[in-house]
């Protein structure tokens, strides 16, 4: 058995927590389990996000990428680009194996964290 099982939560710094909640959960439609004080959790399939505002310099950088999983790239880019997300790059190939194409979309989060919007399509 692995020692590690699975990533369970992922920690987002943010600068101001209402705007960043209502980026993650109105933009990109995670739904926000709990807000207290200067923290708030959001679920996105079995991985908890928490924002909070650093409790100290070593983690105020910006975070990890998120390569959140969509399933029509096209699609969720021209939903994200009417609701003013600020992308960096346009839909591209990343990566072609045998059978299989990646294609992401990078853009900055409310709080200048840089995610990317991801989407793997088999080929014949």
């Amino acid at each position: 058995m692995n020692l590690i099982q699975q990533i369970r939560q992922i920690y987002v710094p943010v600068h101001d927590l209402d705007r960043a909640v209502r980026f993650y959960r109105d933009t990109l439609q995670l739904p926000l389990l709990f807000q207290a004080d200067n923290l708030a959790f959001l679920e996105c399939s079995g991985v908890r996000l928490m924002l909070s505002r650093p409790e100290n310099e070593d983690f105020a950088k910006a975070s990890s990428v998120l390569y959140l999983q969509v399933n029509h790239l096209t699609e969720a880019y021209e939903q994200l680009l009417a609701k003013d997300v600020q992308f960096i790059d346009e839909p591209h190939l990343v990566a072609k194996m045998e059978n299989l194409e990646t294609w992401m979309a990078f853009f900055k989060d409310s709080e200048g964290n840089t995610h990317a919007l991801m989407s793997e399509i088999h080929t014949k």
